[in-house]
């Protein structure tokens, strides 16, 4: 183990002496970004520079606190687990490089919830649009037109109205944007339009002031569930931070001495190491559940 250590120091030391001069902050981000570009899925990128655009993306000085609070926590875990400088190490190692992870999931929630926003947006303004203009095409270019859109979704909508103009016909591009953006509440509408537009009918603005309404009920919702859903999230990390400190527990009934002398049977020391690693796999588990199933209908 010392000697993987060793040369994973070194191969880092020579690529970093052979690099232009720049500073180790810059170095270690050139070399991610290098990684990321070349494996990272188109949508991710997609929706980091969302992210980006937006504002919500960590600063620099934010990833360098997190880097540093992950590579302390595991440090001072895999010290009062095993009292090895090595485990020590390697657990500050492998929490900083679950970062990554961690920062893919947190975007992929932050622009889950801004979608939803969106097409929130889209289809009340299409169903205000109606009212005044009695034509779903018109309707959708005086969403446009309005500026309340942000890409992607304004793109979307212009693909609607480029796509009805060429069918001549509103179908295909409600189709299109139902496969793209699969919620209740714009099925629902575009399936209102579509019983309209075939059937002609008349005195659509009760029904479209009812789906208005549904549409605020189900917002209300979707926002005071990510509310519960944050607190919670702050409650489980606290409580899996809290199943760390049990080996605490163990250490003041056994006393220092003797759990270090039960250390060093291997088989006791992987099944400290499996302790670890199951309440780590918890957390990460933990953390996947409440960045992916954001709850939007």
């Amino acid at each position: 183990m010392e000697f993987i250590l060793i040369g994973i120091v070194l191969a880092f030391v020579m690529t970093y002496r052979n690099s232009s001069g720049e500073g180790i902050y810059k170095f270690v981000k050139n070399q991610a970004t290098v990684l990321y570009d070349q494996y990272a899925p188109y949508s991710y990128k997609m929706m980091r520079e969302k992210i980006k655009e937006l504002g919500l993306d960590y600063s620099a000085r934010q990833y360098t606190i997190q880097i540093a609070l992950f590579a302390g926590a595991a440090g001072v875990i895999g010290y009062l687990y095993f009292y090895n400088l090595i485990v020590v190490v390697v657990y500050a190692i492998i929490a900083v490089s679950t970062i990554p992870y961690l920062t893919y999931l947190r975007c992929k929630r932050q622009y889950s919830e801004f979608i939803f926003e969106q097409i929130q947006v889209y289809t009340t303004n299409t169903i205000m649009e109606f009212n005044t203009t009695q034509s779903f095409v018109r309707a959708l270019e005086g969403v446009v037109e309005s500026g309340v859109l942000e890409e992607p979704v304004l793109s979307d909508v212009k693909t609607m109205i480029a796509l009805s103009y060429e069918k001549g016909d509103v179908t295909d591009s409600i189709n299109y944007m139902n496969s793209k953006y699969p919620y209740y509440m714009v099925k629902n509408m575009h399936q209102l339009f579509l019983q309209v537009t075939k059937e002609g009918a008349k005195n659509t603005e009760e029904t479209f002031d009812n789906m208005l309404s549904d549409i605020d009920i189900l917002v209300e919702g979707v926002y005071r569930d990510r509310a519960d859903r944050k607190n919670f999230h702050n409650q489980f990390l606290m409580f899996g931070l809290i199943l760390y400190t049990l080996i605490m527990l163990i250490q003041l009934i056994l006393g220092v001495d003797s759990y270090i002398e039960m250390l060093d049977n291997v088989l006791m020391k992987i099944l400290v190491h499996a302790v670890v690693f199951i309440n780590s796999y918890f957390l990460l588990k933990g953390e996947r559940y409440y960045n992916e199933n954001v709850g939007a209908e």
